[in-house]
């Protein structure tokens, strides 16, 4: 591959990804007073120029990454799919799991959305699918190609954990990019679930 190709294939796929690196720094943006519960899909927007592009692709929406949030014993923890947030050097972009502070810290978070299933059987499914993908050590899918579950991106994670419950939730149509170096047919993106009749808006901060 040439190296303006690679460059702008890079780029691209870094622009729809919108996370940044996370440092640690910053404080949380998830208000105290919202009690997250297992199966929620929570979405945040960037505050980065990656953030930006993403959200100028996604013209319908107002934020750039998605998770879902799971209970570990007893803590709310968010699971998704991320790159470039590395757990500890030499650490590859993968599903991973963490507190929702962190998922909500500033350093990748201005503004987030909490939205709930009705069926609270169903959000348990999806939670347990999601621990299934987070456990065996999946990947980040570079390739956004929903058709391979084997690694995954972070829409396409939650539509997965959803749809093994029985319920999918992005009812829109697909969404196709076409640039130079690039081209990416029927992706899913955070705009999907922000629509998605399955899911209602317990906050939005």
């Amino acid at each position: 591959m040439k190296a303006p190709v690679k460059t702008a294939l890079a780029a691209a796929l870094l622009c729809l990804t919108s996370c940044g690196r996370h440092d640690g720094r910053g404080r949380t943006i998830l208000p105290e007073n919202i009690r997250l519960k297992a199966g929620d899909v929570v979405l945040r927007r960037g505050n980065g120029l990656t953030s930006r592009a993403v959200l100028l692709a996604d013209s319908g929406g107002n934020y750039s990454h998605v998770g879902i949030v799971a209970d570990s014993a007893g803590v709310m923890m968010v699971v998704h799919a991320v790159p470039g947030e590395p757990g500890h050097a030499g650490d590859p972009d993968r599903v991973k799991m963490e507190t929702a502070a962190r998922f909500y810290n500033t350093v990748n978070a201005a503004t987030g959305c909490v939205m709930r299933c009705a069926d609270s059987t169903v959000a348990a499914r999806a939670v347990a699918a999601a621990m299934r993908t987070y456990r065996r050590g999946t990947l980040f899918d570079h390739d956004y190609n929903d058709s391979d579950t084997t690694r995954m991106y972070c829409c396409e994670l939650v539509e997965f954990a959803y749809t093994e419950a029985g319920l999918p939730l992005a009812t829109a149509p697909r969404h196709s990019f076409a640039m130079p170096g690039l081209h990416l047919e029927s992706i899913i993106l955070p705009s999907d679930f922000r629509s998605s009749p399955h899911l209602k808006v317990v906050a939005e901060f």
